[in-house]
Formats: structure tokens, C-alpha cells, sequence
């Protein structure tokens, strides 16, 4: 099964951010909430090994879904900017920077397309969260 290394390496009121590596290397950021008990919605998940399936969203069309944290579900990955469009899943960039003032991860679409052309025709992987620090 393919695994992809999330890294992450700041955390303030404005996100936690972070670097997807695959094979080694680093190819996109992420930005998630702070972490807040794990809340539904509002908290990046733990740092653990999971589950990531290849699904379709209403919302978000084709992509992965974070399975297996507690008590948490419908956990993805997507394109969005900052905080505020998380929603307890996570965001992919190419690049950090702000907007209206906030914490943001830029060029969202790309850093997704990009997310999603590695994992051409991959219908699950593993996603391994830790810290750098």
C-alpha cells in the first residue's frame, strides 16, 4: 500500500501546517485547525497512521477520505485557503502566505491536482501525521 508522511510543523490560532511527503519527498503543504481535543469540525485529528480512501464528495468531488480517527468522520482532503474553510479536514497547497490577513496555504487547486495525479490510480493509502518538532 502506498504511504504519504504528513509533517507538521507549526501550530497557532491561525492553523497547523504542514508538509505531504511521498517517497521521500516533499511535494505539497497543508493547513488544518489548531488542535482543539479533536472536536468535530473544528480540531485537526491526532497523530497516528490511517486509513485514506478514495471517495466522492457532494461538495469536493473525487478525492480521499481520513478514515479511522475516534469519533471523527468524513475527514478529507481538499483544496481551500484558510482556517476557516478546514472544517476539521485537510487543506493542500503549494505554498504558504496569507489572505485577508490570515494564515493561508496558496495555490490550493495545483497543490490538490498534484496530490491527485501521484495518487492516480490508487484507491486507498496509508497517511502517517507526526510532528516535526
Amino acid at each position: 500500500m502506498t504511504t504519504m508522511l504528513l509533517k507538521r510543523i507549526a501550530s497557532n490560532e491561525g492553523g497547523t501546517f504542514g508538509v505531504l511527503v511521498s517517497d521521500g519527498t516533499p511535494f505539497a503543504l497543508t493547513l488544518e485547525d489548531p488542535w482543539r481535543d479533536n472536536l468535530k469540525n473544528a480540531s485537526c485529528i491526532p497523530d497516528n497512521v490511517y486509513a485514506c480512501r478514495r471517495t466522492v464528495s457532494p461538495k469536493f468531488g473525487e478525492t480521499f477520505e481520513v478514515t479511522g480517527v475516534p469519533d471523527r468522520s468524513h475527514i478529507l482532503l481538499h483544496i481551500g485557503n484558510t482556517e476557516e474553510d478546514t472544517h476539521g479536514c485537510i487543506l493542500v497547497g503549494e505554498s504558504f502566505g496569507r489572505l485577508d490577513g490570515r494564515p493561508a496555504v496558496l495555490s490550493s487547486k495545483d497543490g490538490f491536482r498534484e496530490l491527485m495525479e501521484i495518487l492516480r490510480g490508487v484507491d486507498g493509502f496509508e497517511l502517517r501525521i507526526e510532528w516535526a518538532l
